[in-house]
């Protein structure tokens, strides 16, 4: 793991892309399995893969989510309701994995 400087975040694909790519990752894989693979693929590539992640001081983090994300992903066999459930559930688990991956949080 690599040493977290709040500093080089700015510049996070420079600097952390890996460790972006597990917490994205690790969050998929923790839904995986509990939701349906279609609603989960959708979110993740429609919508998390134009997301933005921040860094906002004392180990928290925030991801800024694009406009219209339900837009973004077309049909799908979800209604609103329970699409932005799942979509607050995904970022919270993102924010939690960003501070697990740059230790923030315990393993």
């Amino acid at each position: 793991m690599t040493a977290f400087d709040p500093e080089q975040f700015e510049e996070k694909y420079v600097h952390y892309l890996d460790e972006l790519q597990t917490a994205y990752r690790n969050a998929y894989q923790h839904f995986h399995g509990e939701y349906d693979s279609t609603l989960l693929r959708a979110i993740d590539r429609q919508v998390l893969d134009e997301s933005e992640p921040f860094y906002e001081g004392d180990g928290e983090f925030r991801v800024e989510l694009p406009e219209s994300p339900r837009e973004r992903v077309g049909e799908l066999p979800v209604d609103d309701e329970r699409f932005y459930a799942v979509l607050d559930e995904f970022v919270d688990r993102i924010e939690y994995e960003l501070r697990r991956v740059f230790g923030f949080e315990a393993k």
